[in-house]
């Protein structure tokens, strides 16, 4: 018997390898599932309450401009299956997001094999970029490793299991979309048109970005196909129209609902909202038809702006958004609904510097695959980016479309959870580039340490998911996913007599916008808040003017108690009354939790905080009413 090549050798060895690696990626971010920290906000508590209002069937509210629902449709999935309530929801959401890793898992290899399918395939045409004595340095098994290793990276920072968004699985979704684009591209078959079309329309219900995204996606098939691959223009059409329709099969009846709501065509207003609040300047926060000084460059005709209560300080009533825990934040698109976006060229110049200035600072912040990217390169080995038309331009259609998701959103705003997907993109693409020569033995060890930068990153996400079980252990917490803050609060509102279905009052940003799952763990909503937007809330409500006048116009909406988190060191005993502005507030078991009653009926003294007991009788969040 002859003796294997040894590249069949190594080929062999990470094959056989893989399937391990793939649970013990899995394994490790399991461990996230159980004990990544809390960090629930107030867009986590928002796709939490779609979540309901589908279980409910209460159509009319799951349709929102600014958030889509297929996520929430995850989160309401596992709320089922795990027979969740108001006390564990929270874990059960974490076990979702570790379902949406596995897909991610599975979108990484679907999207390098089809990228090493594209490459190979390109690779024997006359025109060529690869010269004879060249060959690849990577095969599609060496890609695996890489792309799972940089999964592993992202989820142990901007995708992780603690952030109930749906940024991870739109991330799947355009993954899988890609890989469909690049397999049509490789075959020539209709079959994946279609299958490009259905992900992105998913993709859609999970984010209105990937509306803009498919139609990139379908120009950039039709232009491939025509100038570099010089395919008739009846088979392209055939492609892009198959595409189109299948897109709109899945989106089109969320467009149609989105586009009934808001009497024209519409298919998500997050994009120019944003746009409108961080290019053109345009108030952000309870905005009103008054105040022209805050329209920035947009054009502004309020439908059903908040109702505003008091001037100074600012009382707003949310009560005319029958949904929500929250609804000022519930569906952003409602109160700013008569918003019309104006470009603006003077802001965007400085709003790109920002945007550039933030992907500099992701780039440094994901530094290990630039850094192996370059230490290949230094070894010996080359990025062969052919782009002529009839060579082997594979690269084009994946880094395009990478670099097209950092355009998109360095236009308006940037955040790390926003770009992963084109980061992959582009330096997955850029390693499936790279060749060497045939005699250069840089194969192997280009192989070696690919695979030790996978290992690698299991053993970061090992080395701290094992940190975040020891913080838990010291703290006797039941999971990462457990706030004390939070969940007593909650149960101390419940033992004072306010409980599901109740509405109530809430003062500063921490307690109102930044994270109000302390009042969906309570079963109430928040219909009323006296707006004070600097963190620190203390000293601002000491010195409030009209603080009086403020309380009194809460109360006449009829929430039974006003919630705030205020410094305990400021608020002394369970019954505070050391200032004149903390008389009557009641702190909540001993959390920055404080509430001050409003019409709430003389009750018994509240009896301890007892985690365990609320637990066993807390039920599951009831559905948010049809009307105020």
């Amino acid at each position: 018997m002859e003796p294997q090549h040894p590249a069949h050798q190594t080929h062999s060895t990470l094959r056989r390898f893989f399937p391990y690696y793939c649970v013990l990626a899995a394994l490790v971010t399991f461990g996230y599932a159980l004990w990544d920290g809390y960090q629930i906000d107030g867009d986590a508590v928002a796709y939490m309450d779609i979540g309901d209002l589908l279980r409910s069937h209460q159509w009319a509210g799951v349709v929102n401009a600014y958030w889509h629902p297929l996520y929430p449709a995850f989160l309401s999935l596992g709320h089922i299956l795990f027979r969740a309530t108001r006390s564990n929801e929270l874990h059960a959401y974490y076990m979702v997001n570790f379902g949406i890793f596995l897909l991610e898992m599975l979108a990484i290899v679907t999207f390098t094999d089809a990228l090493v399918r594209f490459r190979d395939s390109r690779a024997t045409l006359p025109a060529a970029s690869l010269l004879p004595s060249a060959s690849s340095l990577f095969d599609r098994y060496a890609l695996r490793y890489l792309g799972l290793g940089l999964l592993l990276i992202a989820t142990q920072r901007e995708l992780s299991m603690g952030k109930v968004r749906p940024d991870a699985l739109l991330q799947t979704l355009l993954l899988f979309g890609l890989s469909a684009l690049l397999t049509h591209l490789t075959t020539g078959k209709l079959r994946y048109a279609a299958w490009m079309g259905l992900a992105l329309g998913l993709a859609y219900l999970t984010k209105s970005f990937a509306f803009l995204f498919t139609l990139i996606c379908i120009a950039l098939l039709i232009a491939f196909r025509w100038f570099w691959q010089r395919h008739a223009p009846a088979r392209i059409i055939a492609a892009a129209a198959l595409a189109t329709v299948c897109f709109a099969a899945v989106a089109g009846p969320y467009i149609s609902a989105l586009s009934r709501q808001k009497g024209h065509f519409d298919f998500g207003d997050s994009g120019a909202l944003n746009y409108a609040w961080y290019v053109g300047g345009t108030e952000k926060m309870h905005l009103q038809q008054s105040q022209t000084a805050l329209f920035g460059s947009a054009e502004v005709h309020l439908k059903h702006p908040e109702r505003q209560l008091l001037d100074s300080p600012a009382v707003f009533s949310y009560a005319q958004l029958p949904y929500g825990t929250y609804p000022d934040w519930f569906d952003a698109s409602f109160w700013n609904d008569g918003v019309k976006t104006h470009t603006n060229l003077h802001n965007q110049v400085p709003v790109i510097a920002r945007d550039l200035v933030l992907i500099a600072r992701y780039l440094l912040n994901h530094p290990e695959g630039w850094l192996l990217l370059a230490v290949l390169l230094v070894l010996g080995s080359r990025l062969a980016l052919a782009w002529r038309p009839v060579a082997n331009a594979f690269w084009l259609p994946s880094i395009l479309l990478g670099l097209a998701i950092f355009a998109i959103y360095g236009m308006v705003n940037v955040e790390e959870r926003y770009v992963t997907v084109g980061y992959f993109a582009i330096l997955i693409t850029l390693f499936a580039t790279l060749t060497v020569s045939a005699k250069d033995n840089l194969r192997h060890a280009a192989t070696a340490l690919v695979v030790f930068f996978a290992l690698l990153a299991a053993g970061e996400s090992l080395r701290s998911i094992a940190e975040l079980r020891r913080h838990l252990s010291v703290a006797n917490s039941p999971g990462g996913w457990y706030d004390a803050d939070t969940f007593r609060s909650a149960a101390a509102l419940n033992a004072i007599g306010v409980g599901p279905g109740d509405t109530i009052a809430c003062i500063g940003t921490r307690a109102c916008l930044y994270d109000h799952y302390w009042a969906r763990l309570a079963g109430v909503r928040i219909l009323t808040e006296i707006y004070v937007p600097e963190p620190q809330l203390t000293p601002i409500f000491n010195a409030m003017p009209n603080r009086a006048q403020a309380i009194s116009a809460t109360r006449q909406q009829g929430g039974k108690v006003l919630v705030g988190y205020f410094d305990p060191g400021s608020m002394t005993g369970s019954m505070t009354g050391s200032t004149p502005a903390s008389t009557g507030w009641i702190q909540l078991d001993h959390t920055p939790f404080y509430a001050l009653p409003l019409n709430l009926p003389p009750q018994p003294p509240a009896t301890p905080y007892n985690r365990e007991e609320w637990e066993r009788s807390a039920p599951s969040p009831p559905p948010v009413p049809l009307r105020p």
